[in-house]
């Protein structure tokens, strides 16, 4: 082929090297377009059989992958063009820059992919999400390392290709005590984080769509990126974390194992109000609730104080939002139900006297001092 350049070049010598040379680029650019076409095209056919992740990336690489034909055909064309030393060694450099930025384009894209392929499997709607907030979270934190190495590798290797760089690297390996430790120091807060989300994906103390009390504050986690953690408070509030603080500071995740929750409702009554009475009346309202989840519902005496017994009601639901809102439906009937039913069973600040040889009563408030004659 070069010779067959060359021969053509001489018979047409009164043409300008350069522009010999631009007509060879453009030739192989073209070749380049053609191949890229026609590849795809046969690759098109040969994945609309095949499983989701295959047509994506068929699909979602074709702009990449033109690059990369390109580069390749354009570094052929050097090869054979009739350029200069000089002028051949910058262009050769150039494409190879491209070659390993387009690379590390359609590693990222299929990473991307495959995450999401693999995340579509499952549902954060659904009732019991635990499994697929597992794997959603490990997923997308690990999607988010691989991305940052991929991006680090392939700056590190563009550098590479620069002699100056190369010779600073030498210059460092034989300070790499120093040179370590200076690195060290300054990229502390970055590897802290990146070894805190690695520890987060392996352990996952908290995962995607998780209800936290963090922070004296109640929400759930919304995002989990390679540096920190977004908490979406039930006012709709943003807490922004970094991922080392869920590794190095105490927190409560209300759905580490299961959704479920048991609901607290505590109620003060005067002695006088039957307890089984209360029993019946919270069994029959958790009955009738969309919300309970009819696994937990008790009903006991938990304390007595100096003027009322405590009463706590347990009752369960499918997670944090429908517990909390149970506990208030609990908390309205249940009132409404003691208010209507027996009403002297709620606690009344008084004192009841026996004064006069007629027998009556009288109730005189707490702080009011009236003498009875």
């Amino acid at each position: 082929m070069r010779e067959i350049l060359t021969l053509i070049e001489t018979e047409l010598n009164w043409v300008p090297s350069w522009v010999f040379s631009l007509v060879i680029l453009a030739l192989f650019f073209g070749l380049g377009l053609f191949i890229h076409k026609a590849t795809y095209r046969v690759l098109t056919r040969l994945v609309a059989e095949r499983d989701l992740f295959w047509r994506s990336l068929v699909q979602r690489t074709e702009r990449p992958a033109r690059l990369l034909i390109l580069v390749m055909a354009l570094t052929s064309a050097v090869t054979l063009a009739p350029l200069s030393y000089d002028q051949a060694s910058v262009i050769r450099h150039a494409l190879l820059i491209a070659f390993i930025a387009v690379v590390a384009w359609m590693a990222k894209t299929a990473l991307h992919i495959w995450t999401i392929v693999y995340v579509r499997r499952y549902k954060l709607d659904a009732e019991d999400n635990l499994l697929a907030r597992k794997h959603v979270t490990q997923s997308r934190i690990m999607e988010r390392i691989a991305g940052f190495m991929i991006v680090v590798i392939g700056i590190a290797a563009a550098l590479m290709t620069f002699p100056a760089v190369q010779q600073y690297g030498v210059s460092l390996l034989a300070s790499a005590g120093v040179a370590g430790i200076v690195l060290g120091l300054a990229l502390q807060p970055v590897l802290k984080n990146l070894l805190a989300g690695i520890q987060l994906a392996i352990t996952q103390p908290i995962r995607i769509d998780d209800a936290l009390l963090v922070e004296g504050e109640w929400g759930k986690v919304e995002e989990i990126t390679s540096t920190y953690v977004v908490v979406k408070i039930w006012d709709w509030r943003r807490l922004v974390l970094p991922l080392s603080y869920f590794i190095e500071k105490p927190f409560q995740n209300w759905t580490r194992e299961t959704a479920s929750l048991i609901g607290t409702v505590m109620l003060y009554l005067d002695y006088d109000v039957p307890v089984d009475a209360i029993r019946r009346k919270a069994e029959e309202i958790a009955a009738a609730s969309s919300l309970w989840d009819k696994s937990v519902i008790n009903v006991a005496v938990t304390d007595l104080k100096e003027g009322t017994m405590e009463i706590r009601i347990l009752c369960s639901a499918a997670n944090s939002g429908a517990a909390f809102d149970l506990r208030c439906e609990m908390r309205e009937k249940m009132i409404e139900f003691i208010r209507k039913t027996y009403p002297g069973a709620l606690p009344r600040l008084r004192t009841e006297i026996a004064a006069t040889p007629a027998g009556r009563h009288f109730d005189i408030p707490v702080g009011v001092g009236a003498e009875v004659h």
